[in-house]
């Protein structure tokens, strides 16, 4: 049971880690100081993306699952929960890297806007 509940909450620290990296740039625009957290969670979730690796974090959640009795997953951790609802036909290496470079795209922008809108102020 103690498990399966280190299982969910590793589903849950990852799940807000890549919400993070994808819109973690709005949270820098009122936390400048978040820059430093912020970017090279981006660098790490976007090159987790394009290279195709998988996260330790789904690991991690496939070690507790395993100790828990529960059956593991193969895959990444995007595959195993934002697939189903992002891409519901599969998701394939051409795919992965356009969900990573769009992840690097948005927050250029996001810290683009940033340095524009300092330099005014």
């Amino acid at each position: 049971m103690i498990y399966a509940l280190l299982a969910d909450i590793t589903v849950l620290v990852h799940s807000l880690f890549v919400l993070f990296v994808v819109f973690g740039g709005v949270a820098v625009l009122y936390r400048r100081r978040l820059i430093w957290f912020h970017l090279p969670a981006v660098l790490w979730g976007g090159s987790i993306e394009i290279a195709g690796w998988i996260c330790p974090l789904t690991y991690l959640e496939n070690y507790f699952r395993r100790l828990g009795g529960e059956t593991g997953y193969r895959g990444t951790f995007i595959e195993q929960y934002l697939e189903p609802i992002l891409y519901p036909v599969g998701m394939t290496l051409h795919s992965h890297i356009v969900l990573g470079f769009a992840v690097f795209s948005l927050n250029f922008l996001m810290y683009l806007y940033l340095w524009r809108h300092g330099r005014k102020g």
